[in-house]
């Protein structure tokens, strides 16, 4: 019996443990976001007290200010108070944590009698948005136990991505197949680009979260971190996939 081995097979599998790697500390973070935008103040609280936020610049290629997401000065009934005042309760603070209120175009089916929304402008409850996340929800078997059965709430958009990451994971972990592989990364790449709107959450967030500043500086985390997320690792990850199928 020979005692060599294949140096392709041991780049190969040294790769596959370093994606699955990388798609589980993705999927850490989307679930500490989703946690954080889902209103489970002494989730956050913890996190800033052991700097878990910053730590996602030691493992992510992410340029981002970190000074606010820092020490243990944040308590989870302070935190508490700032997230409902600016996700749940409407008033001069607040802003909507779903994808429908900040698309730019209105719903075209989209009807409402309500005071806060005018007829053939955006900013809506449920509109396509929603419908489209539930889509995705749908071709995945998934269903949301954050966002409040809102299907395109930041919280449940973010937790299904921590479950795709996860799913990755244990495809690259067990030698999942190719095409369950690629199915996954199809869906976080589908999923990823209705995130857009993030962009302008957090440009709301950063103008409402004067004070403290902790939701603006996590707003701006997610951003960066969504947007490095679309563009490096799923691009990378579907390049990949073309080259082996060739």
């Amino acid at each position: 019996m020979s005692g060599h081995t294949d140096p392709d097979a041991d780049t190969d599998a040294g790769a596959a443990r370093d994606e699955a790697a990388m798609a589980t500390a993705r999927a850490r973070l989307y679930g500490l976001l989703a946690a954080t935008f889902d209103g489970e103040a002494e989730t956050i609280a913890a996190a800033l007290d052991r700097e878990a936020f910053a730590a996602v610049a030691d493992v992510f290629p992410i340029d981002i200010e970190t000074a606010d997401l820092r020490g243990d000065d944040h308590d989870a009934d302070s935190l508490k108070i700032g997230y409902d005042n600016l996700f749940v309760v409407p008033g001069s603070h607040y802003v909507p944590p779903f994808a429908s209120a900040h698309a730019v175009d209105p719903s075209e089916a989209f009807e409402s009698d309500s005071r806060y929304h005018t007829a053939g402008e955006a900013g809506e409850l449920l509109g396509d948005p929603a419908a489209d996340m539930a889509q995705l929800y749908a071709a995945a078997g998934f269903s949301p136990e954050r966002g409040d059965d809102i299907p395109d709430h930041v919280a449940a958009c973010f937790e299904f991505m921590r479950a795709l990451c996860e799913r990755e994971a244990a495809l690259l972990d067990g030698g999942g197949r190719e095409a369950n592989l690629d199915a996954v990364r199809d869906l976080q790449a589908r999923t990823l680009s209705q995130l857009g709107w993030i962009d302008r959450f957090e440009d709301a967030v950063a103008s409402r979260d004067t004070v403290e500043g902790v939701f603006a500086a996590i707003a701006r985390l997610a951003r960066t971190f969504t947007a490095w997320d679309a563009q490096e690792v799923v691009d990378a990850d579907r390049r990949s996939s073309e080259i082996t199928s060739t």
